[in-house]
């Protein structure tokens, strides 16, 4: 069964401690949060202290995403407000720079492409990473729709994982469904961010159950 990651970028921002609160008593795996610097995506979001917050309020695995231009000054304040897993773009300044200051700090290290960047960016990196996240949507905004020209992106990236016998989990985000999140597994997928999908649910248990086991 694949690991869900709920984005908290679409929860209820009013009441942001209560959607937690919320999704965790669902048996999700991961929180997911975008941090967006307004330079490297068209956008705003979270700041550390939210972070901080949520922490006290909430326990959880904390998976931090940060699309963001430089990531380098960002990842000490993230770590010491409650980040687990911190994720960089391969696109950012100082990518290499940011991989190993993340893994110094006993974090868990993540890299994530966009759309227009091919598989084998990474594939220097593989031995440095515990978690690699395939945008299968443009960051910045959520509620978009899943883009299927990344599902070849997603299959080579999980055979290389495989051939090589890493210890790496394979997320996607963006535009996730049942009915693309079926598509992401099928390519070798095993961890799904799901936003919109999830928090605009009435049903959000069954929901997080249908999305975790649409793979078989």
């Amino acid at each position: 069964m694949s690991k869900i990651a709920p984005s908290l970028l679409a929860a209820d921002a009013l009441h942001l401690g209560r959607e937690a609160g919320l999704a965790a008593g669902m048996g999700c795996d991961y929180f997911h949060l975008d941090i967006m610097d307004g330079v490297f995506v068209p956008n705003l979001s979270f700041g550390p202290h939210v972070l901080a917050g949520l922490r006290r309020e909430v326990g959880a695995v904390y998976d931090v995403h940060l699309m963001v231009i430089d990531p380098l000054p960002f990842i000490d304040v993230f770590a010491e407000n409650g980040a687990d897993i911190l994720t960089v773009h391969v696109e950012a300044r100082h990518f290499e720079e940011s991989l190993a200051k993340i893994r110094g700090l006993g974090l868990r290290a993540g890299a994530s492409l966009r759309p227009g960047t091919q598989a084998r960016a990474i594939e220097p990196y593989f031995n440095l990473l515990d978690l690699i996240l395939v945008m299968t949507v443009e960051p910045g905004f959520g509620g978009q729709s899943f883009m299927a020209d990344m599902l070849p992106k997603i299959r080579a990236i999980r055979e290389y994982i495989t051939q090589h016998g890493l210890d790496c989990e394979l997320e996607v985000d963006g535009g996730v469904n049942p009915e693309t999140a079926k598509l992401c597994i099928d390519a070798g997928a095993n961890v799904l961010v799901a936003g919109s999908d999830v928090f605009g649910q009435a049903d959000r248990v069954g929901r997080i159950e249908q999305l975790r086991t649409v793979g078989g």
